[in-house]
């Protein structure tokens, strides 16, 4: 079966980057790339393409089909109803592989075109302490980076020299904006980059906070990890040749801060929604969005899930998702702009069953160190404040322990956790037979959950429970 295909209306040649983006991976050619893609088909916005910049040595093989495909590959939408539309993209106008040419990615970004840096770094890659939000010199990369400033390695590394060849040159300053998943997100960035920066260089820190802007943004598409089986259906279902297809959900959402120092494009054509305080928006999002994805993820997994619409067409994990909207979240979350937050939470419930984009819960999982602090602290620490019911939250810390701990699920399937930031510290108190001990992992710390004995009580007992009876057994006793 045959898919329509739908292609760029405007001729690549006549193109030019004002855009260059770091981090190409999947969310970004769904998300951003659409977006721009679709603002591309007028002829006064021509100067807005994208130029995508990987920093990894895993980036390899991606950029290597990418440039062999000339940026072009394609989307294919996945409609709720069954419907998918496909997208060759042509808004990739260039890619390079900053570990092979260092030069190519500095020389761009301090070229005279480029208005905008937009960053999906991950979470984690802000490179922020959990607990006290300091940026962290002791990183290997951003020792190295201040030691050799013509010669980075991490992205600090890399925009600081960029920025210092864009004054040298006398150019204007730039926009930073980030597409990452965090509260605030243009705030973090800001105090990630001018804190490596401040270290580095303070003429230019004093320039930046002159000639470079860091709006905030919220963005909001699940995009799932394409595997290898993945490509040969998409494929067979376009018709294409694509080595680097990606797949995503229908609903698509990006709200941006408007504070751009040399120009945006006209995103808005495409549906992008621009105000003057993204906060609300992004309250929303992470505390029902990407909470809720975090809450299922471990239980689910353990559960022995492992595609999240799976576990969205069992009665109990939806049952369990949507308590935990309703009445650990929504009292904490005021609806931005015209949002109808019943509507909102009744279409993530559909988005996350939804059969066409069988997200990975292995993506949900992985990471959790730097999901915690960013989507489930805060509003916990509200609950504890208020004394509210704590019972589904320590279930899912419990669960969380369990999966990091034994690392096999209730059918005694045995796993690989995906933990890139866990210190020396965190895999003490993860060994320990305590449970309690867990709650000291650096993650929590801001919360101090082991004095909270509304909290401890539940989660030890879940605690024992998981690892006796399985986490479905402990989870139908919380909810009936």
């Amino acid at each position: 079966m045959h898919t329509s295909v739908i292609s760029y209306r405007y001729d690549r040649r006549d193109i030019q980057a004002g855009i260059l983006h770091i981090g190409v991976g999947n969310f970004h050619r769904a998300h951003q790339e659409f977006y721009t893609h679709q603002v591309l088909e007028s002829p006064d916005q021509r100067h807005w393409g994208i130029c995508g910049v990987a920093l990894l040595p895993s980036d390899e093989t991606l950029v290597g089909k990418l440039t062999q495909q000339k940026g072009e590959y394609s989307l294919t939408v996945c409609g709720r109803e069954g419907q998918d539309q496909v997208y060759v993209m042509g808004s990739l106008i260039e890619v390079i592989w900053g570990v092979s040419d260092p030069e190519a990615v500095l020389n761009k970004m301090a070229d005279e075109a480029i208005h905008i840096l937009t960053l999906t770094i991950t979470e984690g890659g802000y490179n922020l302490d959990k607990a006290t939000q300091a940026f962290n010199f002791e990183h290997e990369g951003v020792k190295h980076d201040l030691a050799f400033p013509t010669q980075p390695q991490t992205v600090f590394g890399f925009v600081a020299e960029g920025l210092r060849r864009r004054k040298a040159a006398g150019h204007q300053g730039l926009t930073i904006l980030s597409c990452d998943n965090l509260q605030h997100n243009g705030h973090t960035t800001r105090k990630a980059f001018l804190s490596f920066i401040e270290a580095q260089d303070a003429s230019l820190a004093e320039w930046v906070k002159s000639h470079v802007t860091f709006p905030s943004s919220m963005v909001d598409r699940i995009t799932p990890v394409t595997l290898p089986e993945d490509v040969q259906r998409l494929n067979a279902r376009s018709g294409l040749n694509d080595q680097v297809p990606v797949y995503c959900e229908d609903f698509s959402q990006w709200v941006i801060e408007d504070n751009f120092v040399g120009g945006r494009p006209a995103w808005e054509r495409a549906g992008v929604e621009f105000t003057e305080d993204v906060s609300a928006y992004e309250t929303m999002k992470l505390s029902l969005l990407n909470a809720s994805h975090t809450l299922l993820s471990y239980p689910a997994f353990l559960a022995g899930y492992r595609k999240v619409d799976d576990a969205m067409h069992d009665p109990v994990f939806v049952q369990f998702v949507q308590n935990f909207m309703d009445r650990d979240v929504t009292p904490y979350v005021p609806a931005p702009g015209n949002t109808n937050l019943e509507l909102y939470k009744q279409t993530l419930v559909e988005r996350f069953a939804n059969r066409s984009v069988s997200d990975q819960l292995s993506r949900l999982c992985f990471d959790g160190i730097s999901k915690f602090p960013v989507y489930i602290l805060p509003n916990l620490a509200h609950m504890i404040r208020d004394q509210k019911d704590l019972t589904r939250l320590a279930f899912l810390f419990a669960s969380y322990r369990h999966y990091l701990k034994y690392k096999t699920d209730d059918s005694g399937e045995a796993f690989a956790i995906a933990e890139p930031w866990l210190t020396s510290e965190d895999e003490r108190v993860i060994a320990s037979e305590d449970p309690v001990e867990f709650l000291a992992l650096s993650a929590f710390q801001s919360l101090n959950l082991e004095s909270v004995k509304d909290f401890v009580g539940p989660y030890r007992a879940f605690a024992k429970r998981i690892q006796g009876e399985g986490v479905k057994v402990t989870l139908d006793s919380i909810l009936h």
